[in-house]
Parts: structure tokens; sequence; C-alpha cells
């Protein structure tokens, strides 16, 4: 069924992050470059959450503090150094990435502060060595123009980037970083609440990326950017998406959101009219385990095996609603479990709801519903693992299933890549943020502003009609290239190498795009791959119908050359004279037809000519071979 999202009061904000292409890191002189081999530095820490000046704890740091977890840090030397391990101070403001965020800012029409103060935000996740993230507010108050609506820009701010996940060891008791990204320069911009419907955030995303990418100063590819979402409902809560990386995903992750959140308060109002209270629900653990000490369930049969237990609550008047879907393949169940997994480190639950499943019996179910005195109208929650963790996990489950009597309640939630959302931690609260001691301010002159604002790019209408002017390209291409994030690498290739204009732009937005499609990772080739590409087709060392066919192995060979993707893939163009004999080969066989047809059997020839070597010939060429014979 359609929602009317103007009916049930959708309110969408944005912050859109993404990475500076900047020589140096933020607060040091290491490059942000990221590094594949095995780490030459491993230091390990575990972070603890403090009081800030008011002495209060942020919630979500003491969240991920009693997971109980440390961080084992891997770094080289060439892309960290003491100041991302936290063992030396920060060195000052990087006003290069300060001069880009200041562009982007005026071209928002936003206004740039006086001073620029660094503030830190407690993170706690162990993705950033200092306990904080650091970021700073670089100006404030803009707008910018979606069709006939004004979209307030809040603020464009500069921040660091945080370490990469990259795995967890000893049951998940050690999670894994490498330190090579931390640093990088990002800029956030973050809008009003004032995006009514899914399919405006996505055309509001789209427009700031592609002011972001006319700065010609913003990396691309996977992880260079993320959208977070800020999402309400009157009668739901306000919920904090984070990492939304394809722009496509933005309204799917909206609709799917308000989905959850609808289904989230017809939950509460049947809960309402059984009659269930938030009191009602206790937390009555209750020991099962001899009721499946002969399951052929394997999670179970695995945890009896090992000596754990299986633990049980009962949920009153839940019965059929913890299998309601919320969003395609997310049901209530999904909402208990992410809170069992986050609090109680478990695999997952069971619930009655559900049964009998997974091998477990009805006999089974019986018993487990007489252990607990459940009746036909409750729910029994249960699950296997060590007895700490079962009862963290079932005091979770209890604890949510009291907030679903009441209404949805807010958090933060990732995004995943089939738009859905699970939850992440709670939300964060005002004590996260902090002044930065170790970095004075920062001031930015009238001079700096009066450099920045002299030398702003071209706006989107002046750089379509150039385009357009310039290198001959038609309407709907130009069009494409101007909202393209290659536009600028277009220019370079068009200026700096002898392929026609429209092959470039065409290979860039249409081609690029079927190539993604077909499930090739096309963030994985560099622009300077591209580029190659493109100067090999200019110099007669590739034909251009081979360009898609380089590109993709290139996509599939990281760190590999345009010359390794000739050689691998037996595209080395033929020689004029081996194109010659190729030529009189052809025509020698197809004699009949040409002294029949003559100069008309051109057709015929050039398409038996093309079918052998295309690929490894310039079509021009081998026209001209054969004009030359036919006449």
């Amino acid at each position: 069924m359609a929602i009317d999202y103007a009916k049930v009061g959708l309110k969408v904000g944005l912050e859109i992050h993404q990475q500076l292409n900047a020589k140096t890191k933020l607060f040091c002189s290491c490059p942000p470059e990221l590094f594949k081999e095995e780490p030459e530095i491993t230091f390990l820490r575990r972070l603890r959450p403090t009081q800030s000046e008011l002495g209060q704890i942020d919630p979500a740091a003491y969240f991920e503090f009693l997971k109980g977890v440390k961080i084992l840090y891997e770094a080289n030397k060439k892309s960290a150094c003491l100041v991302e391990m936290d063992e030396e101070p920060p060195h000052p403001l990087n006003m290069d990435a300060v001069e880009v965020v200041l562009t982007a800012s005026l071209m928002m029409n936003a206004q740039p502060v006086d001073e620029v103060h660094v503030m830190r935000k407690t993170v706690i996740d162990g993705s950033n060595t200092t306990g904080f993230q650091r970021t700073c507010i670089i100006a404030l108050d803009g707008w910018i123009k979606i069709g006939e609506k004004t979209i307030p820009i809040q603020a464009a701010s500069l921040e660091e980037d945080a370490a990469r996940k990259t795995g967890t060891e000893n049951e998940g008791k050690t999670i894994r970083y490498r330190i090579d990204r931390l640093g990088i320069p990002l800029i956030e911009v973050a809008t009003g609440p004032v995006i009514y419907s899914p399919m405006e955030a996505q055309e509001v995303a789209f427009a700031i990326g592609r002011i972001l990418r006319d700065t010609g100063k913003v990396m691309r590819g996977l992880g260079t950017i993320r959208q977070d979402l800020n999402v309400s409902l009157p009668n739901g809560a306000l919920i904090e998406i984070k990492g939304v990386q394809e722009l496509e995903l933005i309204s799917k992750v909206v609709e799917y959101e308000v989905q959850r959140q609808l289904g989230l308060i017809n939950v509460k109002e049947e809960l309402q009219k059984r009659g269930v209270k938030a009191e009602d629900l206790k937390g009555a653990f209750v020991d099962i385990t001899e009721v499946f000490k002969q399951t052929k369930c394997k999670v179970i049969r695995k945890a009896v095996d090992k000596n754990q237990k299986v633990m049980a609550v009962k949920l009153p008047k839940f019965g059929g609603l913890l299998k309601r879907e919320l969003m395609p393949d997310f049901r209530v169940g999904t909402e208990l479990s992410d809170r069992a997994k986050f609090w109680g480190r478990v695999g997952g639950i069971f619930h009655t709801d559900e049964m009998p499943n997974y091998g477990i019996t009805a006999e089974e179910v019986g018993a487990l519903q007489k252990a607990v005195d459940a009746g036909e109208l409750d729910a029994v929650v249960f699950v296997a693992d060590t007895a700490e963790n079962v009862l963290d996990a079932l005091k979770a489950v209890v604890e949510r299933a009291q907030e679903a009597v009441t209404g949805v309640p807010a958090e933060t939630r990732t995004a995943k890549d089939d738009g859905t959302t699970r939850y992440m931690r709670p939300r964060p609260g005002a004590a996260r943020m902090y002044p930065e001691t170790d970095i004075p301010p920062t001031l930015i002159t009238d001079e700096i502003r009066e450099q920045v604002r002299k030398n702003l790019p071209e706006p989107a209408e002046k750089k379509l009609s150039r385009l357009i002017k310039q290198y001959g390209l038609n309407e709907k291409l130009a069009k494409q290239l101007a909202d393209s994030e290659y536009n600028i690498l277009f220019e370079d290739i068009a200026k700096e190498t002898a392929v026609q204009a429209s092959t470039a732009a065409a290979f860039l937005t249409e081609t690029l795009k079927a190539l993604k499609r077909e499930g090739v990772q096309v963030e994985k080739v560099g622009e300077d791959q591209i580029k190659s590409i493109f100067m090999a087709v200019g110099s007669g060392e590739l034909a251009k119908e081979a360009i898609s066919d380089v590109f993709s192995w290139l996509s599939r060979n990281e760190g590999k050359s345009v010359q390794d993707a000739v050689d691998a893939l037996g595209l080395k163009m033929f020689t004029e004279a081996e194109l010659a004999s190729i030529v009189d080969r052809i025509i020698a066989a197809n004699k009949q037809s040409v002294d029949k047809l003559g100069k008309n059997a051109y057709g015929m020839l050039m398409g038996a000519v093309m079918k052998e070597v295309r690929g490894k010939a310039n079509p021009e060429l081998v026209a001209k071979l054969l004009r030359e014979r036919l006449k």
C-alpha cells in the first residue's frame, strides 16, 4: 500500500560526509593513503568512557564500553605517525582542507565563521585511538535550491575520518582497526529537517554531492562518501541512520524506515488493546536446558554439548506479534534479536511465533511453554549460550519489549546494502561534544574568504552550456556528464589525449553505468588508470572498442596497469602491415562476391575483417585499407 508521507508527517535531515582529496591528513603531514600489506606496527588498547565537564557520561560511549572489547591497531610507517597513535599532540589544522570546505560552503550560500574552533566528539567503538573524533564548523546558515524549494544548509564542517575495521579475534572480544584512514579530512554537510519524502531526500543528496564534486577536491570510490539520515515521524521517533554508501539507496532506506516505524506504532496500538503494560514485562528468566537435552536443533545442541545454558522469558500477550513484518525480511522478532546480539553477545534468539522450526519439535515447544507458564496469547523468547551472555541477552529482549508498549525507541541504526537497517547503538547524548584543548582557534580572514570566492567553480548551468559548446556534445550527454563524478576527469582526457570527446563522455556516463549494472566494481579503477586507457587509445596502442574490456579487467586486478590488461587480454594492436595481410586474405576468400559487387562489397568485407580484428585494430585504418584495394 502506498504511503502518504505528508499525512504521516515524515521529516528527514541529511548529513553528507565525503573524503577530501588533500595531500596530507587533517592534523599531520602523513599522506592520506591506505595500505594492503601486512602492518609494520601493532598496539593494543581498551577504551573507557569518561565524564564530561558537567559530570555526564554519553550513553552511546557507555554502551560500547560494556561490550568489554580490546582494540588491536595496525599501522605502517608511511600512512600513520604518532599523531594517529595518540602518542603526540595534533599538528596545526590543514588549511588546504579548510579552503576546500570554504569553497563548497560558498557554493551553498553559507556564511563562513570568523574563527575555527576544533571540538571533540566522543567515539568509543575503537575507530579513533583517542576515544573521540575531531570536528570543526567552517560555515553556517546556507541554502540550495531543489526545483522551487529552498533547502537550508545548517552547517558545513571539517572533520577527521575514522580508522577502518579489518576484522575480529577471540570470539569478538578483540577488534582490529587499521589507522591508515584515521585523520583523512572529511567534509560534512548537514541540512535542515525539511525533506518530506524518500525521493526528495535522494534528490537533495544528489544536489549536494554534485556541488562537492564540482570543487574538484573530493575523492570518489567505495568508502569515500557516506550519507547519514535523520528520519522522524510525529508519532514515532527520531532515528539516526548511519552509513548509506550508495546514493540510489537513500530513497529506499527512508521508505523502509517509515514502514518500520508505522509497523511499530501498530504493534503499540495492538498491545494497548490487549491491555499490556510495560510493568507486566518482568525479567523472570527460566532455565530450560533440560527441555532441550535431546534436541535436534543444531544451534541449541552445540550449546548443550558445551555445558552452556538455554534460558527463556515469557512476554505476556505478545503472541503473534513477533512474526509481524516491519520491513522486507525483518520482523518484530528481529528487533528483539538485534538487541540481544549487541547487549548479550549471542548469535540470535528463538521465539515461539516461529515454532516449530530449526529442528525444534512441537513437543519441545509445548514443554517450553509449560516450563515458563505461557498461555496461547503469550510469546516466549529463548536463547542458548553461556550463562552470562544468555542473561544479558534476555534482559535486552525484555527492555526492548517494554519499549514496544510505549512506541518507537529513538536509536542509531546502520544501513544495509538492501536498504533495510539494523540496530547499531543508543542515540548519543548532549554530553558527547566538548572543546579540543590541543589545537588553538584558526582565523578565517577576509583575505582567505576573498581568495576562495574569486576561485569558485563555475555554476552548473554555465558548465552545461560550456560542455556543449567547447566539446561538441549533445545536450543529453552534456547533462549526464555535468551530473557525473567524472566531469573533471573528462575534461582532462579531452585536453590531454587525441580521443574524440563524445567517445570519452559516453564511456564515463552511459557505459560505466551499464558496467556497474552488470556487476563490474567500477570504483576499483582509479582516475589515473582511466586516463591511461584513453591515452593508449589516443596513441593508437588500443582500439576504442576494447575500452570496456580493459576497464573490466582492471577492476578485477587491482594495482595492475593498462599494459598488463592489454597483454592479459591479447589486445595488442595489429600493425598496418599485419592488417593489410588480413584484409588481402579476406578479399581473396570472398573473390566471387568482390568480382560481382565491386565497391558495393565494402560493407560485407568490413564486417568480416572487423569480426576478426575487433579490439586489436583501428576501424578507420581497416576502412582505409579496404577502400584502397576496392579501387
